[in-house]
């Protein structure tokens, strides 16, 4: 068996990528032979036969990016919807960076927001070249011409784009393209169909798994069963006498099996016997960690927020709260695991996989094989979920998908996939977390002192995106939303502590806000219901923000908070800000069957400015409330005796399922700020608000997740 180490040389080249760097809307890219399509900037194509092709920067893994953005250069276009077809883009920085990132990237709910004016542009910019071309083409002024549905017209002159796409192409590129003002709008702020829905109903859309290409070996990794595990030795005997295995390699995460198809590769994993050294990993439990958690947050940590004396203010309270909560690691868990297609011919490397962050992951598979990232060449494709999981901070899956090709060969065309048992047992999980809280109250049920510790791991800290998002010792990705939080108080101490595991760990739909707004939104209510005030009321005398405000006003109106409530049930309301979009729910919950709560309803408000697809942004609301419904009722990853990983499948890590999901309804706040993200902040708010309904209903404040964990029953 050959032993393969790679190169961290493309991990740490990639660093250097987190630069600034925008688009210069259409300079240089115009096309000249007239059967060849008009391409006036990086995000658009007009063809001869008519068709309008926008370039999507972001991975498309069902939150709706393709839509988004090409409702955005289509509205300035004034295209017609039906010409509109879409395209991903390959690994380019220059042309394609996330605008807050500096790289391209998918992440943060960042997809519209910082592509907004860049898409509008490219629009107008084609708009504006089309006109220029027909006013020539009719000797008319251009201020004349008029556009709509993707047909250039003056009187009785008339003409598709296709038409005047040669023409356009001569045309320069106006310096600054004039924008549509909102009143202009046509596309922007309608349900408008999404683009992939046709061909990923009818089979056509392209997964990676769905790749196949001549004489390709499908290969399949053997992780350590405990988190920190090296290879000792390896038997392959029996997974080399296995039909149509073909090789077996020892990388630095696990030992791989290379096959003439997924079938024969898993068999031979199968029968891999592997000694493995685990003086390093982490061989406690999920209750052991717990408790050392709970007792490290007994001490402050370090402060990452304070405001006026939170000890002298508790001292003085007329009444006090306390509390501790627990947290599990959470798996992603999308219905697409890791996977990507890498091909090695005469010193390229092609890549097909749906990447989060283009640019940089095909860098680090090309610079393990040794091969200049210029070289290197993307074919993204459409991906099958992620919630966070398709990208890690420390890179860990392009380094190891490089690592699986180049010790196959020089000459590699390599299928690697993960299993969902690789998935479960090996990923990169929501941190597990635990908070202390103590609140005060005054004598008129104010609350006048919170002091909040927190503790969980890090996953940006020793990576190269450690400089970006740690300051003095802090990872915001831990505190955010409990730190710069929604509520005002007197006295108010955020704490923190960085608990180190060789447990991997990840963003997670929503991220630090995963936690923190379940802390936050049930202990502030036991606060306002132990003063004696409305949990509605009482949150907008404290609320910081008129937007914030907003929503939660409309969420109580739609529910039509305070009014009667069927017998055997309880309602519940939490909001909460993250990525910059303002959502409040309220929930409706009665004691099922299994002694769990059944959520009836749930009524949701979201403020994410101007509403590009409204269709959308409902879909991601509803998707987020099952998504977070499912995990805080059932799903925890639980390390049992020794540190091994006591999940492995759906059977076990228990998701919602379909006559699970309760009904929701979703109003979207009119706005004419500019967009923010909607794919992560519908998941905050609903465990807090199906929490706090069951305190309602039961009595009980559930202060530790999930809702099935044996400490609730």
């Amino acid at each position: 068996m050959t032993v393969f180490t790679p190169s961290r040389r493309a991990f740490l080249q990639s660093s250097g990528l987190i630069i600034g760097l925008a688009l210069p809307v259409g300079r240089g890219l115009a096309a000249v032979a007239t059967d060849a399509p008009f391409q006036p900037n990086a995000f658009v194509r007009v063809s001869p036969d008519n068709l309008v092709t926008i370039v999507i920067k972001h991975v498309e893994f069902g939150q709706g990016p393709a839509t988004g953005l090409a409702t955005l250069a289509a509205d300035e276009m004034d295209a017609d919807w039906a010409q509109i077809r879409i395209e991903h883009a390959t690994n380019n920085d220059k042309l394609y960076a996330n605008l807050f990132f500096g790289t391209m990237a998918t992440g943060g709910s960042t997809a519209i927001a910082n592509s907004f004016m860049q898409m509008r542009s490219a629009g107008a910019t084609a708009r504006a070249m089309l006109v220029e071309a027909a006013a020539k083409r009719w000797g008319v002024p251009a201020t004349e011409v008029k556009v709509s549905k993707g047909v250039v017209s003056h009187g009785a002159s008339k003409a598709n784009f296709g038409e005047l796409a040669a023409a356009a192409a001569a045309v320069t590129p106006p310096a600054k393209p004039v924008l549509k003002t909102p009143d202009q709008w046509t596309l922007i702020g309608t349900d408008l169909p999404k683009v992939d829905t046709l061909v990923k109903t009818n089979g056509q859309a392209m997964f990676t798994l769905d790749i196949s290409r001549p004489d390709m070996v499908h290969a399949v990794i053997l992780h350590s069963p405990v988190f920190g595990g090296t290879v000792k030795s390896v038997d392959d005997s029996a997974a080399l006498a296995t039909p149509g295995v073909v090789a077996v390699r020892q990388v630095p995460s696990g030992v791989v099996v290379y096959a003439k198809d997924s079938y024969a590769a898993m068999r031979g994993r199968s029968a891999l016997k592997v000694d493995w050294d685990l003086a390093a990993a982490e061989r406690r439990s999920s209750e052991e960690m717990f408790r050392a958690y709970v007792a490290q947050v007994q001490q402050p940590g370090l402060q990452v927020e304070k405001k006026g004396d939170p000890e002298a203010a508790l001292k003085g309270a007329a009444r006090t709260l306390e509390a501790t909560y627990q947290l599990p690691y959470l798996v992603h868990a999308p219905m697409e695991t890791m996977d990507a297609v890498m091909e090695v011919k005469d010193g390229r490397l092609d890549v097909w996989m749906g990447s989060q962050f283009q640019a940089t992951e095909t860098s680090i598979i090309a610079g393990v094989l040794g091969i200049p990232p210029e070289k290197a060449v993307l074919h993204q494709q459409y991906a099958g979920g992620s919630f966070g999981r398709r990208t890690t901070s420390d890179m860990a899956f392009p380094m190891e998908a490089g690592a699986v090709a180049k010790a196959w060969g020089a000459a590699s065309l390599v299928k690697f996939f993960w299993t969902r048992e690789n998935d479960i047992r090996g990923g990169h999980y929501r941190p597990m977390v635990v908070h202390k809280l103590r609140g005060g109250l005054d004598a008129k049920g104010n609350i006048v002192a919170w002091d909040q510790v927190i503790a969980a791991q890090s996953f940006v800290i020793g990576t190269a995106m450690e400089k970006m998002i740690v300051k003095d010792g802090v990872d915001s990705t831990m505190t955010e939303g409990a730190s710069e939080g929604s509520y005002e108080f007197p006295n108010h101490r955020v704490g923190a502590h960085v608990m180190k595991s060789p447990v991997t760990t990840n963003w997670w739909r929503s991220v630090g806000h995963t936690h923190t707004a379940y802390v936050v939104e049930t202990f502030i209510d036991e606060l306002l219901a132990l003063g004696g005030k409305d949990a509605v009321q009482g949150r907008l005398a404290l609320m910081k923000e008129a937007r914030e405000k907003g929503v939660l006003n409309r969420v109580a109106e739609m529910a039509k908070w305070g009014g009667p409530v069927p017998p055997g049930r309880a309602r519940g309301v939490a909001t909460h800000k993250a990525f910059n979009t303002y959502v409040a729910q309220i929930a409706e919950v009665s004691q099922g069957p299994d002694g769990l709560p059944k959520v009836h309803k749930v009524w949701c408000a979201v403020d994410c400015g101007v509403a590009v697809n409204p269709n959308i942004i409902r879909a991601q609301m509803e998707g987020g409330i099952g998504f977070a419904l499912g995990h805080a009722l059932y799903a925890e990853l639980v390390l049992g005796k020794g540190g091994t990983v006591a999940q492995g499948n759906f059977d076990t890590y228990r998701s919602l399922r379909i006559g699970e999901m309760p009904e929701v309804e979703v109003a979207i706040i009119a706005s004419g700020e500019a967009p923010t993200g909607v794919g992560e902040p519908g998941v905050p708010p609903l465990a807090p608000a199906v929490g706090n309904a069951w305190r309602k209903l039961t009595g009980k404040a559930v202060r530790r997740l999930p809702f099935a964990h044996g400490d609730n029953a």
